[in-house]
């Protein structure tokens, strides 16, 4: 007896020590995490277009008419950012586009692209989802100011939302062929924009953000 005794005391302290040696409860990491740690409420994400590609707005899913833009860039607030797996929500406070041309028959040129309606609700999932949506009672609209041998035209486009893939391999958030029908604009203005864009990488303070 007072041999298993011993045993058992042994085994005890040696389970004790194991305990002691490895965290009882290391926190699980965030769904947009950075080299820094967890991305916080209030922290800024932003992000560029991916070297050596454009944004364009497209006048079908197919073709290559239409305008394309050689800089654009975004801005959101991190407003929730739960542990993973689960889903982030950003606001998304500003989204520019710039260097914009057209090669549309009768447009001489493109004067600016205005996104209206903001802030957006940016949604990140842990499974890569990226959603955008207005608040309620709006839509995604965007503002295209071409100019033409008439002068100036302006092309409003809505949409309900768009639909994009976050990648970690190159920390890039993308949106394919997110189609807007046009509101307003003359017949130069084509019926649908096709939008899609790669931001890479995205940033928050400095360091690239992982979506886990």
């Amino acid at each position: 007896m007072r041999t298993r005794s011993l045993i058992a005391a042994a085994g005890t302290v040696a389970a004790l020590s194991l305990t002691a040696a490895v965290p009882a409860s290391a926190a699980d990491p965030a769904v947009l995490t950075t080299a820094n740690g967890d991305v916080a409420v209030g922290d800024v994400v932003q992000a560029s277009l991916a070297t050596g590609t454009n944004a364009t707005f497209y006048s079908s899913a197919t073709g290559t008419s239409g305008v394309s833009c050689t800089s654009s860039s975004f801005s959101a607030t991190v407003t929730s950012n739960p542990t993973a797996p689960g889903t982030a929500t950003e606001s998304l406070t500003a989204q520019t586009f710039s260097n914009c041309t057209s090669n549309v028959l009768g447009v001489l040129g493109v004067t600016s692209i205005t996104v209206n309606n903001l802030p957006y609700t940016a949604s990140l999932s842990s499974d890569d989802t990226v959603t955008v949506t207005a608040a309620a009672g709006s839509n995604i609209r965007t503002t295209v100011v071409l100019r033409t041998l008439l002068g100036s035209v302006s092309c409003v486009y809505e949409g309900g939302s768009l639909s994009g893939t976050a990648d970690d391999a190159d920390n890039s958030i993308a949106f394919t062929n997110q189609q807007f029908t046009k509101v307003s604009g003359s017949s130069l203005c084509f019926a649908n924009a096709f939008f899609s864009a790669k931001y890479a990488p995205v940033t928050s303070g400095g360091a690239a953000v992982v979506v886990n």
